[in-house]
């Protein structure tokens, strides 16, 4: 290894956990997707894959985690490590840390928040910065020069409701807390709930285009309105979807306008992620990389 640490980084997200062994120069080697179904089994296989890994090129020396919530990522918390009341089904409770790390030191924080601290660092982006997910659910997580937002808990920003659009205003939504929150009416579930199929699978003269983009877009508005972000970097399967963030920056300049922002400045702060999905596994890094070792 010639002197350099070895970590152990975990992308846990509400489909699928990505895994991978990095230096300290980024990841290395095998990169392993692992269905996330129950607590038990996933965290079984992450688990082996990582002995199988470090059986190969040494001990890890430090893990860092950025896991779908709710979380508890409050050291002082004797819950520390574990995801809370969450609407993923049998999850709730789940000590995820200790479930992978075991004994060996880890730095922990939402998936989001992982994300944004590494659409900063790569972007090389101070003040704030946002990044979104948009997939089985929303989420969002805010760093401040390159550190997580801290405060009470961290950010849901998928479970606040916003306006609905006028074609959209029978469906329930489909959170298990909130209902219609934009996570239960934006999400890939809630897409697939109203029109059996994903958003990019609609033709493009769907109105779930324009109800998703204008949710969204919402979202936008509010961050912008609250804090000013110099990014706002949406990613996840549903920003996929060939158009969606050309509509969303519409919608936000035509929502907005002109009082936040000059329209023209919309396409920089309105931004996909510039990390084509890796933002959330370099964060992981991110976070193993500021632990001590033990």
């Amino acid at each position: 290894m010639g002197g350099k640490r070895l970590y152990g980084c975990v992308e846990a997200g509400g489909t699928k956990f990505v895994c991978s062994l990095a230096d300290d120069c980024g990841p290395i080697g095998e990169r392993v997707r692992i269905a996330t179904t129950t607590p038990d089994e996933t965290l079984a296989a992450v688990r082996a894959f990582f002995a199988a890994a470090s059986a190969e090129r040494g001990p890890i020396d430090t893990y860092g985690i950025g896991s779908f919530g709710p979380v508890d990522r409050d050291r002082g918390s004797a819950d520390w490590g574990s995801i809370l009341n969450t609407p993923k089904p049998g999850w709730s409770g789940t000590k995820l840390v200790a479930g992978i790390a075991g004994d060996t030191p880890a730095g922990f924080d939402t998936d989001v928040a992982a994300a944004a601290m590494a659409e900063a660092a790569v972007g090389r982006i101070g003040g704030v910065v946002v990044y979104i997910t948009v997939g089985t659910g929303i989420g969002g997580g805010v760093v401040v020069d390159g550190v997580p937002l801290d405060g009470e808990r961290h950010a849901e920003m998928g479970h606040f409701r916003v306006p609905r659009h006028p074609d959209d205003t029978d469906f329930p939504g489909r959170c298990p807390y909130h209902g219609d929150c934009l996570e239960g009416i934006a999400s890939g579930p809630a897409i697939f709930d109203r029109w059996g199929a994903s958003l990019s699978e609609l033709p493009g003269d769907h109105p779930g285009h324009a109800i998703v983009a204008q949710a969204l877009a919402h979202l936008a508005i509010a961050l912008i309105a609250t804090l000013s972000p110099r990014r706002i970097a949406f990613g996840g399967g549903v920003l996929g979807t060939p158009g969606m963030i050309d509509r969303i920056r519409a919608e936000t300049r035509r929502l907005d306008n002109g009082y936040l922002l000059p329209p023209q400045a919309v396409d920089a702060v309105v931004a996909p992620s510039a990390l084509s999905g890796d933002a959330g596994l370099l964060g992981a890094w991110m976070l193993a990389r500021a632990v001590r070792p033990g």
